[in-house]
């Protein structure tokens, strides 16, 4: 049978259909394979110290000893995995830990308390270890209004302490700061500040950044203030000895108006679009966006619906363009109303005040991170070290919860490639297998995963280290 089309019209077709697809491959060019850290934590400009990090971490460790000293108690708390089956007495606790912790058989994985004790247990390894995966130094809403030498101080000496800790190896793995927003009332300010801190960060490090540095833009509402801060980007890296790109933003999404523009049309995009390649991040406020939705302080909540929709809508707009996204923050502190004061301990009924407080607190902050997860949002806010526990208690059980299905998934979805690329065919589904791998990166990067859960999948460590599917797909072509 003859074609009805010509080598021509085939021809043109193909160069309009390679021009279109380009085209979409650069505005999507897929989600970002580098890592996301799970939380940032934000603290005053005026009390940041090189060794921040650190000390919310011991912090953070203190706290969850106070209350949950064994993973009992903290599966219970949070109502983990096989929470309801678990012993009571500590006579039977340590036996059971001592069991999990020696015990070398593949069996114990097969015991009810052993997910909620993995759970505990790297919790409070990642604690020690790497305790703040992301600190935003804060000169908005954490920090207030001051007067402008007060703030010039404090961006002067934040920087300083940021270059002692790039000296000293101290910083978490990703860092930044918050300017006030571009507002006429604060504008100057902010510009002021940037400038100020940049240029001492650069002069103390002779041009160098953190890895993973950023500059949060809070209220960005119109193209022109984030139009403004890469003109300042660029000015500051002709001045500074930064090198030309080095800069970085994210957007804080935190109006209405940043979701839909006076034309009801998506505002995400051109935000982004505003850039010129500089942004990162999207992050979504949650109390500004329920106060501009005329929602009263008592109901205002991450997990009010308003708050879905503009995260839906956060995710629509810039789902495959490679900007992550970040949830807000629960600003219930897992905090007791009593501490010991001159030197006379608490009495028995405050402590147990005390504990149903942060018990309390934990539960309502645990349950709204999972909200977030569920969602598809991976990252989100935290303000006090009492909340660090449960962030990676929610993360944490989140990954390992659902690791044996999804390792399954990704093993039949692997060997379908194999067999796809074994007989010739092109197998283009990348997508939804970067996004099965993805569950991993997370996973491992976090320290919910260990390496060698994720070699279950039938992928080798190097593959998984590639962070691509696609390249994994090209490494067994080859």
């Amino acid at each position: 049978m003859t074609s009805s089309f010509t080598t021509e019209n085939i021809g043109d077709i193909n160069n309009r259909l390679k021009t279109a697809n380009a085209r979409f491959s650069e505005n999507y060019p897929g989600e970002s394979t580098e890592r996301q850290p799970v939380h940032t934590v934000y603290g005053g400009a005026h009390i940041f110290k090189e060794g921040t990090a650190k000390k919310m971490g011991l912090g953070a460790l203190n706290h969850i000893n106070a209350y949950a000293p064994n993973f009992v108690e903290f599966a219970k708390i949070f109502e983990l995995k096989g929470y309801d089956l678990l012993p009571n007495s500590q006579d039977e606790i340590s036996a059971l830990e001592d069991y999990f912790i020696n015990e070398s058989s593949e069996g114990k994985k097969e015991h009810v308390g052993y997910i909620a004790f993995t759970v505990y247990q790297r919790v409070l390894e990642k604690l020690s270890r790497e305790a703040v995966e992301d600190f935003r130094i804060d000169f908005e809403d954490g920090y207030g209004n001051r007067p402008d030498k007060e703030e010039d101080g404090h961006a002067v000496s934040a920087a300083e302490e940021v270059a002692k800790g790039m000296a000293s190896n101290s910083l978490p793995p990703f860092i930044g700061i918050r300017i006030k927003s571009l507002t006429e009332e604060q504008k100057n300010r902010a510009i002021r500040t940037l400038d100020i801190f940049i240029s001492t960060l650069s002069e103390k490090t002779k041009g160098k950044l953190p890895d993973n540095f950023v500059v949060t833009i809070p209220k960005v509402t119109i193209p022109e203030h984030v139009k403004t801060i890469v003109q300042l980007f660029d000015l500051l890296e002709e001045k500074t000895e930064l090198a030309s790109g080095s800069l970085k933003l994210e957007l804080m999404i935190e109006t209405p108006q940043s979701i839909l523009d006076n034309n009801g049309k998506s505002a995400l995009p051109t935000l982004v679009k505003a850039a010129n390649g500089r942004c990162v991040a999207a992050h979504f406020g949650v109390y500004d966006y329920t106060a501009s939705t005329n929602i009263t302080a008592e109901y205002q909540s991450l997990t009010h619906p308003n708050c879905d929709f503009a995260r839906h809508m956060m995710q629509v707009a810039l789902g495959g363009t490679g900007i992550r996204l970040s949830d807000g923050a629960t600003n219930i502190m897992p905090v007791g109303p009593h501490r010991p004061s001159d030197g006379n301990p608490l009495t028995e009924s405050q402590i147990e005040e005390n504990k149903s407080v942060v018990h309390h607190a934990w539960r309502l902050n645990f349950n709204n991170i999972n909200h977030s997860l569920q969602h598809g949002y991976y990252q989100g806010w935290d303000l006090h070290p009492s909340h660090l526990p449960l962030r990676y208690a929610a993360v944490y059980s989140f990954f390992l919860d659902g690791l044996a299905s999804t390792s399954l998934r990704l093993k039949s979805f692997m060997g379908k490639a194999a067999q796809a690329t074994l007989i010739g065919d092109v197998f283009d589904d990348a997508a939804t297998g970067q996004a099965l791998l993805n569950y991993f990166l997370q996973g491992i990067s976090c320290g919910a995963i260990l390496e060698k859960d994720a070699e279950k999948t039938g992928l080798t460590l190097d593959e998984i280290r590639t962070r691509s599917f696609k390249k994994i797909l090209e490494g067994r072509q080859s």
